[in-house]
């Protein structure tokens, strides 16, 4: 609710002036009429100063918290189920909550339900940047169909193994960039440190080096005079890929380009056919439309190319074709999910065929994840073993011919 200062005429004929909270002037109006006879004048009342808000605001930003998140839907759904009312059940998890931006948003949400606004509005006007699409929408399919607990219920759920298969692979990602990251950088120090070092020696002997020794030094020449060209190099070329990648096209070519890529392109399409039969079907178990589950799946799908035909399937179903046809027709998805998504129309259990499907794809992309992480960690150290093999060869062919030189 917004605050609006008014001024008013009371009974007795007394001019009076205050503040009142409303959800909008109309609003406003009704509550003041309620006290005084007449309304002179109604405005919003002005915000806090661009130094107060700085001073108010929560260190910890607007991201939002996945555990917390979780927590809070979790509750939700147990304290509903119990019977206890929609402002109370806000009015509890508010208390508890130790998140900052979840926290400041259901007390906010607390005061709207107070005065009468629904759970879903509410929601979608104090935490439309914060929380999921999917998340509002599934609030209020489950609001307007009396059953918010199993609402909640779902969205802990499907948040809940979104959460676990991104920290699987968040875990397995850990180690190989630590090796990758080892690597460049035992690679920076002994083309940058310990090759010059070695270099010098060999200048003050005239003898005729090894090949390889010639083509280490080279290099090593090579980064230590022009590292600052090639980190500019490396700056443009991100960059220029930052600037294309903003463009509408320039989206579009990139996320094919994924799409096609060895090895991770067959996890981003993996990617994309969970993202798709996790969120249909919780929005289909929700009680969304057809065209309305589509449209929201669409937008939470992270490659864009798939995104966009996905979006453009509703004008498809419209027109009355069939969701599985519509699929077809994009090609954007693999043939599996689009076979099962045509089966569960035929039978009448598209929610329950989405769901089996999107277990099969949950896994497919684990293990499709895992085998990736593990052909790209002994790729690293092989690299490693055997630039740091030709450096120690390279040296030791320069200082066996130094000797016999002697």
């Amino acid at each position: 609710m917004a605050a609006y200062k008014y001024t008013a005429v009371s009974k007795d004929g007394k001019r009076v002036s205050g503040v009142i909270e409303a959800f909008s002037e109309i609003d406003a109006a009704a509550k003041i009429k309620e006290s005084y006879s007449i309304v002179l004048q109604i405005s919003e009342a002005q915000g806090k100063s661009k130094a107060a808000s700085f001073l108010s605001m929560d260190l910890g930003g607007n991201k939002l918290n996945d555990k917390a998140f979780m927590l809070m839907c979790r509750q939700f759904s147990v304290i509903l189920k119990a019977g206890v009312p929609i402002r109370r059940t806000v009015e509890l998890i508010a208390e508890k909550m130790t998140d900052k931006p979840l926290k400041r948003i259901l007390d906010q949400v607390a005061s709207d339900v107070d005065g009468g606004r629904s759970l879903a509005a509410s929601f979608t006007d104090r935490g439309k940047k914060l929380f999921p699409i999917t998340f509002l929408e599934t609030v209020r399919a489950g609001e307007e169909a009396g059953s918010l607990d199993t609402a909640f219920e779902s969205v802990s759920e499907h948040y809940a193994k979104e959460s676990k298969m991104k920290g699987k692979v968040r875990g397995a990602l850990i180690y190989p960039a630590f090796v990758l990251v080892v690597a460049i950088v035992v690679v920076i120090v002994l083309m940058v440190k310990v090759v010059p070092t070695f270099t010098a020696i060999f200048d003050s002997y005239d003898a005729e080096l090894p090949a390889p020794t010639k083509l280490l030094i080279a290099m090593s020449n090579f980064f230590s005079h022009y590292w600052m060209v090639l980190l500019g190099i490396g700056a443009a070329l991100v960059l220029a890929y930052k600037l294309y990648g903003n463009t509408e096209q320039g989206r579009i070519n990139l996320a094919k380009l994924q799409m096609r890529l060895p090895v991770l392109g067959n996890i981003a399409i993996l990617n994309s056919a969970s993202q798709f039969a996790n969120t249909m079907a919780m929005m289909m178990g929700a009680g969304l439309p057809m065209t309305k589950a589509v449209t929201i799946t669409s937008r939470v799908l992270d490659n864009y190319h798939v995104s966009q035909e996905v979006g453009k399937i509703s004008s498809r179903l419209e027109e009355g074709h069939t969701l599985g046809h519509s699929l077809r027709e994009a090609a954007c998805l693999p043939d599996i999910l689009v076979d099962m998504t045509a089966v569960g129309e035929e039978s009448g259990e598209l929610e329950q065929t989405l769901t089996m499907t999107a277990e099969y794809y949950d896994t497919e992309l684990e293990q499709a994840t895992a085998a990736a992480l593990a052909k790209l960690e002994p790729t690293v150290l092989v690299f490693l073993a055997a630039f740091a093999g030709f450096i120690v060869i390279a040296i030791y062919m320069a200082m066996f011919g130094m000797y016999s030189a002697m």
